[in-house]
C-alpha cells in the first residue's frame, strides 16, 4: 500500500504537535514562559500549609513569577520561600506576601501587594511582612468542636451524688 500524499502531511501535522505540545511542557516546567529575566527574593512564613514548589506569585492578580523552593529556617523553625520575580518588577521594602488558594480548596499561590516606600528590594532580599497559609482542617475543626471543648472546660467535673 503506498501512502498518499495527504496521510503524509497529516502525519507531519501530528508529529510537529507532540514537539510543541514537548516543548511547551518543558518551558512550563522549568518555569521559563514567566519571563526572561528575573531575580530571587525570599519571603518569611510561620506556615506554607499546601504552597508547593512552581507554584505562581501573582501582583493584583498578574502572574509575575513563581515559587524556587520552599526551606526551614533552623534557627527559629520558619519556612523561607524564595521567589523568582521578572527583573522590571521593582517592589519597595514594605511589601506584603500573603498565601492564598485559588478557589476553596485550590492550589496556593503567593500574592504580593506592594507597598509604598521609595527604598526597593534588591535581589537575595527578604519580605519581612507576610500573611500565613489558612489551614482549614483546623478552621473546621475550631468551628465544629470549639464551643464544645469551652464549655467542659469552663464547667467543674463533679461526682454523681451519692444516695443517702
Amino acid at each position: 500500500m503506498k501512502p498518499t500524499k495527504l496521510e503524509l502531511l497529516a502525519g507531519l501535522f501530528v508529529a510537529i504537535g507532540i514537539a510543541a505540545i514537548a516543548w511547551l511542557t518543558i518551558q512550563l516546567g522549568a518555569g521559563a514562559l514567566v519571563g526572561g529575566d528575573t531575580y530571587v527574593i525570599e519571603a518569611r512564613f510561620t506556615n506554607t500549609s499546601g504552597l508547593s514548589k512552581g507554584g505562581n506569585v501573582v501582583v493584583a492578580g498578574v502572574p509575575v513569577g513563581r515559587v524556587e523552593s520552599i526551606r526551614v529556617d533552623p534557627a527559629d523553625f520558619t519556612a523561607i520561600v524564595s521567589l523568582r520575580v521578572l527583573s522590571h518588577l521593582k517592589l519597595p521594602t514594605d511589601t506584603i506576601a500573603s498565601i492564598k488558594t485559588t478557589g476553596l480548596i485550590g492550589d496556593k499561590f503567593i500574592a504580593i501587594a506592594p507597598g509604598a516606600d521609595e527604598t526597593n528590594l534588591k535581589p537575595g532580599d527578604r519580605i519581612v511582612d507576610t500573611e500565613s497559609s489558612v489551614d482549614l482542617e483546623s478552621l473546621i475543626g475550631k468551628m465544629a468542636f470549639g464551643s464544645v471543648d469551652k464549655g467542659a472546660e469552663s464547667e467543674p467535673q463533679q461526682a454523681p451524688a451519692s444516695p443517702p
